[in-house]
């Protein structure tokens, strides 16, 4: 019996890993007739003290995802996807995306990018994807690599 998933959430911030991350969801989602939950994490530490200064940042992060969310959509919406959900979350980017989304929406296949952490920023941060990983209750791909499987070129 082929593996079908039904709800392909992938993580997206802008980033090219993301990039790259969101592009094979898309073909995923495709070959699946799934439905394609885009995630952006807004990191509530940032703006833990609160004061108005800080609450004026956190409106601006929710906007600026607001927006990318929406190209992301359209984009999704041009290569022929008709089922997306779109979600701003706010807290940690690692339990968001490994526990909390996957659980409160049904997720059975999360694609993220692979992040550009050096040995040293693991040590003490620890990527999300090695957290996502080690927790998620569902699959996960990794993504590394464009299109056509080739890493992508340093700029």
């Amino acid at each position: 019996m082929l593996q079908q998933y039904n709800r392909i959430m992938v993580a997206v911030d802008g980033s090219k890993e993301a990039e790259l991350a969101f592009k094979k969801a898309i073909n995923v989602t495709k070959r699946n007739n799934a439905e394609l939950v885009l995630l952006h994490v807004i990191d509530a530490r940032a703006f833990q003290t609160m004061t108005s200064f800080d609450t004026m940042l956190a409106e601006q992060a929710t906007d600026m995802a607001k927006e990318s969310l929406a190209e992301y959509e359209e984009t999704a919406k041009k290569q022929g996807i008709t089922s997306i959900k779109t979600l701003i979350e706010y807290g940690s980017p690692k339990t968001v995306i490994a526990k909390y989304v996957p659980s409160e929406h049904q997720i059975d296949l999360i694609m993220l990018g692979a992040t550009g952490l050096n040995a040293v920023e693991r040590l003490f941060i620890g990527s999300v994807s090695e957290y996502v990983i080690r927790h998620a209750p569902c699959d996960v791909l990794v993504v590394r690599t464009d299109l056509n499987n080739q890493l992508p070129k340093e700029e």
